[in-house]
């Protein structure tokens, strides 16, 4: 994440902790307003509130049929609320028709019209809305230059890469310089190498340019990569909306931890509740769990502790302290990925828990392998404990 991102993301947190407001707090650009979205029975979308602040690159995420594209739509114009209101720059926007929305949409397809040439693409939008010719040769050139496609502008789109077309499909929606731009599954159609290098240079474009982009995604390595905020989605509804990094450590609900990364799961019974600390009896662990800060729930009630697998250590020798935090079990399988491996810890209940080890070295034969009898442990303040 680049340094505009993270001194955005400061003045958002300062401004929506509420209080004295600093001179750098960030200008709200859209404001969704207890917006419900009906089809005949089904609610597409259930009373969704956010905000939404100029400059950010913001995405909505979730899985398929959670609500974050049709929430677009309506951001678009395309879908009209059945209830709330929507607001783009200060402008009630519920009623008003997509072209007169100072928005743009780039869709997952690109849509390019295959008969014309890049530059023609790009201009299309521009002599559609009356600019003069020369103008609209300048903003071309400019837009061309920003993606650095200047050499292709006589090509058309089948004479393209798909990284290219990408980009022209990013800047042609760009070109009449919309406040807002909405992006549906941008690098959806991108394999996952070029996707990785696309994903900078979006956030690039987006910071340059200081055009608030708002992307619908179901990749959660994409939302962490590019984004100043994300919202998680499910059931029409928003369940948490956060930085990545505080969204992956400090996930609100099991849903959220389970969604945004992977997680080992425990469910257990608080048995301890005290200010700075609880502990968790877990059926699934030999040893109790002990959370080194307090948690909002209740003695005797179920709770459940998320732990993530790069932070559970994993050792053939035993651990200085077994009676908390640590069990038993067997290598199941072991995964390669190149920078890291993942092991599947088999334990002696029957659960099977996910390590995830960095490679830091070029050994010839790991220290731990399958069939291995370990220990995996960790630490007390690395465990968040959610709701259901």
């Amino acid at each position: 994440m680049s340094q505009f991102a993270r001194n955005l993301q400061d003045q958002v947190a300062r401004a929506e902790k509420g209080g004295s407001i600093p001179t750098d707090t960030p200008r709200s650009i859209i404001q969704i307003q207890n917006v419900t979205r009906k089809f005949g029975d089904f609610v597409a979308v259930n009373d969704v509130s956010l905000t939404i602040y100029e400059g950010e690159l913001f995405s909505l995420l979730g899985g398929s049929g959670c609500g974050k594209t049709t929430l677009l739509r309506m951001l678009a114009g395309f879908e009209t609320p059945s209830s709330g209101r929507i607001l783009i720059d200060g402008q009630d926007m519920t009623h008003i028709p997509p072209f007169e929305r100072p928005v743009n949409m780039m869709f997952q397809s690109y849509a390019l019209f295959p008969h014309m040439t890049v530059e023609q693409n790009v201009a299309f939008g521009l002599k559609q809305d009356g600019m003069p010719s020369a103008e609209v040769k300048k903003r071309v050139a400019e837009m061309l230059d920003i993606v650095e496609l200047s050499a292709l502008g006589k090509r058309k789109p089948h004479q393209l890469s798909g990284g290219q077309r990408q980009r022209v499909a990013l800047v042609r929606a760009l070109a009449k310089r919309p406040k807002v731009l909405l992006l549906d599954e941008p690098l959806g159609a991108l394999d996952k190498k070029l996707r990785e290098r696309t994903q900078l240079e979006l956030v690039n474009i987006q910071e340059s340019l200081g055009v608030t982009f708002v992307v619908v995604t179901h990749d959660q390595e994409e939302a962490m990569t590019m984004s100043c905020r994300v919202a998680i989605m499910n059931q029409g509804r928003i369940l948490q909306v956060d930085t990545p990094h505080a969204m992956y450590e400090y996930p609100n609900t099991r849903f959220v931890a389970e969604f945004f990364g992977s997680v080992n799961m425990f469910e257990g019974i608080l048995v301890e509740d005290e200010a700075d600390h609880v502990v968790i009896d877990c059926p699934e662990l030999s040893r109790p769990i002990y959370v080194s800060h307090g948690v909002s729930g209740r003695e005797g009630g179920t709770a459940y502790a998320a732990i993530r697998p790069e932070k559970v250590a994993l050792s053939k020798e035993e651990p200085a302290d077994t009676s908390r935090n640590c069990s038993t079990g067997v290598v199941q399988d072991i995964v390669y990925l190149g920078g890291e491996s993942t092991y599947l810890v088999k334990l002696d209940s029957g659960r099977v828990v996910r390590v995830s080890l960095q490679n830091a070295y070029r050994a010839a034969e790991p220290e731990i392998t399958w069939d291995d009898r370990v220990w995996i442990s960790w630490q007390p303040s690395n465990v968040v404990v959610v709701s259901s």
